[in-house]
C-alpha cells in the first residue's frame, strides 16, 4: 500500500487559517479506509515556511504526495509541487480540486511536476490512481476523471468520471490528521452573529454538492453535472469546458438527514464541537429540491439527539449552534423559524445586488424585492442575515450603484462589496477570457496568480467601469457619497459621449461581439 503525504496549501494567507480543507480530510479517509498510509501537511494551518516544508518533504520515502484546492491557492500549489519534485524525485505527484479542474491543460503545462490530474469528483478516481501505484505503474490512461502525461509528455485525459449519487457511503473526513487543538479550535470565532463571536470550538461539514441556479460568475467545476468533455474528430477527448450561455446541467446530491445528524453527533461526542458551519452552496436549495423535507429532517432530528443549544446568562450554551447558506427566493418564515429553534445563528445570502438589470443578468432568479424580503424574514426568525453583495457586473452603471446604496439605507446595512471576478470554470470566464488574457498581456497564468477571493480587484469583466474606477466607486458607495457620485458620472458621460438624460451604461450583450472592445478598454 502507497505511503502518502497530503499537503494543504497555503489560501487566504492575509487572515488566519479558520477552516479545515474538508475534500483533502475526507480524500484521506477514504484513502486510509483501502489501506494506504497516510499523514498530511497542512501548510495552511500552520503557516511554516520553506522550511520547514523541505523538513516535511524529507521526512520519510513518500511514494504519493497529493495536494489540491481552489484556484486561489495555484501560487501555493506551484511552490509545493516544484520543492516536492525537487526533495522527491521519485514520488508521484496527484493533483486535484479546483486549481485543475478549471484548466486541467493549462495547470498540466505551467506545473511540469504534476505526473496525474484528477478531474472532478476524486471520491472514486483517488482510491483508483493510488491502486494504479501500487502496482508499478504510472499509466493512468485506464483510470476516468483523469489528465496524465503519455509518450513524448503528451496529455492524456481520460473519459468523466461519473458522479456518486450515494453521498452517505462516504466516511466521516479525517480530522485527526488536522492541528485542531492548536490552529482551527482558536480561530472559531466569526463576526457573523453572537453565537458566531462566542464559538470556542468550530468545524465545518458539506451536506451536499451543487446547486440549481445558474449564476454566471459562479463556478461548480464538475460536481454538479455541469462540465463537458471537449473532443477532436478522431474522439480523442481534447480538454473540458463548463457553463456557456443557453446550456446548463445541474445534478443536485444531498445527504440524507439520518447522515448529517450522525456527523454531528460524532464531532459533539469527540471534539466537544459547539458550532458547525455548513459550507454547502445553498441549504435552500436541497430544502427544495427534498421537497421541503430536508431541512425539517434535520432540525427535528438536531432536537432529537439533543444537539438543540439550551443557553446559559452569560451566552455560552450547551449543544451546537450552527449556521449556512440561504437564497433570497427560496426561504420562508416558516423553515427559518425552524432552522432558528434548532440553533442556526446566522445564514449568508447572496444578495449581490439591488438593481433589476444587473440581478437579471447574472441569472440567480431573485430581485430586489425577494432580497430585501427575506432580510427581514430572516431578522424576524432570530437568526442573523449575512449579505453578500458584488459590483463591477458586465453591465454595471451608476444607475445601479445608486441603488445598491438606497437599499442599505432601507435594511440600515452597509455591505462592503466583493468585485466580480471571472474565476475560471465559471460562465463568464469562458465568455471574457479574451480579455482576461489581454488585461495581462496574453499571459493566463499571471492572471490566475493574481486571484484573490474578490476582496481584491484582479481581471474587470464591466463594460463600463475599469479598475480604478471601481475601486472609487466602492469607496462612495460605502461612505453614501453622492455628490462625488453625481460629480463623477457627468465626468463619465462627456468622456464617454453619452447624454445627460440617456441610461448610463455602454453595457451590450457578448454576443454581440464587444468582447474585444472591452479587453481593449483594460489593456
Amino acid at each position: 500500500m502507497a505511503k502518502v503525504l497530503f499537503i494543504n496549501p497555503v489560501v487566504r494567507e492575509e487572515d488566519v487559517p479558520r477552516h479545515v480543507p474538508y475534500g483533502i480530510a475526507l480524500l484521506s479517509a477514504i484513502a486510509m479506509e483501502k489501506g494506504h498510509l497516510v499523514q498530511v501537511f497542512d501548510a495552511n494551518g500552520w503557516r511554516a515556511g520553506d522550511d520547514v516544508l523541505a523538513q516535511v518533504l524529507d521526512a520519510d520515502d513518500w511514494e504519493v504526495i497529493a495536494l489540491g484546492g481552489i484556484t486561489t491557492a495555484y501560487g501555493s500549489i506551484r511552490k509545493i509541487v516544484r520543492a516536492a519534485r525537487a526533495h522527491c524525485p521519485n514520488a508521484v505527484i496527484v493533483l486535484g480540486g479546483g486549481v485543475i479542474t478549471s484548466l486541467p491543460k493549462e495547470m498540466m503545462t505551467w506545473l511540469p511536476e504534476v505526473d496525474v490530474g484528477c478531474i472532478g469528483e476524486g471520491f472514486v478516481t483517488w482510491p483508483e490512481i493510488l491502486a494504479t501505484i501500487d502496482t508499478g505503474s504510472h499509466d493512468f490512461s485506464k483510470v476516468l476523471g483523469t489528465i496524465s502525461r503519455g509518450e513524448g509528455d503528451r496529455l492524456v485525459i481520460t473519459a468523466a468520471r461519473p458522479l456518486i449519487h450515494d453521498l452517505d457511503s462516504l466516511p466521516y473526513p479525517a480530522w485527526d490528521l488536522f492541528p485542531l487543538e492548536e490552529v482551527y479550535f482558536p480561530n472559531s470565532a466569526a463576526l457573523f452573529s453572537e453565537e458566531g463571536m462566542l464559538a470556542s470550538r468550530r468545524l465545518d461539514i458539506n451536506m451536499s454538492y451543487g446547486c440549481s441556479m445558474i449564476c454566471r460568475y459562479c463556478y461548480h467545476l464538475g460536481i454538479s453535472g455541469d462540465m463537458r468533455y471537449e473532443t477532436a474528430e478522431d474522439g480523442e477527448i481534447t480538454g473540458v469546458s463548463f457553463d456557456r450561455p443557453g446550456q446548463y446541467d445541474r445534478t443536485i446530491r444531498y445527504h440524507s438527514p439520518d447522515y448529517v445528524v450522525r456527523l454531528v453527533k460524532h464531532l459533539h461526542d469527540k471534539y466537544q464541537v459547539n458550532f458547525i458551519t455548513f459550507l454547502d452552496e445553498n441549504l435552500m436549495t436541497m430544502d427544495q429540491a427534498s421537497g421541503r423535507t430536508w431541512l425539517r429532517d434535520i432540525c427535528g432530528k438536531w432536537h432529537e439527539n439533543g444537539l438543540a443549544p439550551k443557553f446559559h446568562e452569560d451566552g455560552s450554551w450547551d449543544g451546537i449552534c450552527w449556521a449556512g447558506t440561504s437564497h433570497a427566493t427560496l426561504c420562508t418564515p416558516g423553515i427559518l423559524k425552524m432552522m432558528r429553534a434548532a440553533g442556526c445563528a446566522h445564514l449568508v445570502y447572496g444578495y449581490e445586488s439591488f438593481a433589476p438589470h444587473v440581478m437579471k443578468l447574472i441569472g440567480k432568479g431573485a430581485t430586489p424585492t425577494t432580497n430585501i424580503r427575506s432580510f427581514f424574514a430572516t431578522l424576524e426568525s432570530g437568526i442573523r442575515p449575512v449579505p453578500n453583495q458584488i459590483i463591477g457586473f458586465p453591465n454595471e452603471d451608476f444607475q445601479s450603484i445608486r441603488l445598491n446604496m438606497e437599499a442599505w439605507t432601507k435594511l440600515g446595512i452597509v455591505v462592503k462589496p466583493h468585485f466580480a471576478t471571472p474565476y475560471p470554470g465559471s460562465e463568464w470566464f469562458t465568455v471574457y477570457r479574451p480579455a482576461i488574457e489581454a488585461q495581462y498581456g496574453g499571459n493566463l497564468e499571471a492572471f490566475i496568480l493574481d486571484l484573490g477571493d474578490a476582496t481584491k480587484i484582479t481581471a474587470t469583466i464591466s463594460h463600463n467601469f475599469n479598475a480604478v474606477e471601481l475601486l472609487g466607486l466602492r469607496d462612495m458607495m460605502l461612505n453614501f457619497d453622492y455628490r462625488h457620485l453625481d460629480e463623477y458620472e457627468r465626468i463619465w458621460r462627456r468622456n464617454h459621449g453619452v447624454a445627460g438624460n440617456a441610461p448610463s451604461t455602454l453595457y451590450q450583450d457578448p454576443a454581440d461581439d464587444v468582447v474585444g472592445s472591452v479587453a481593449a478598454t483594460k489593456v
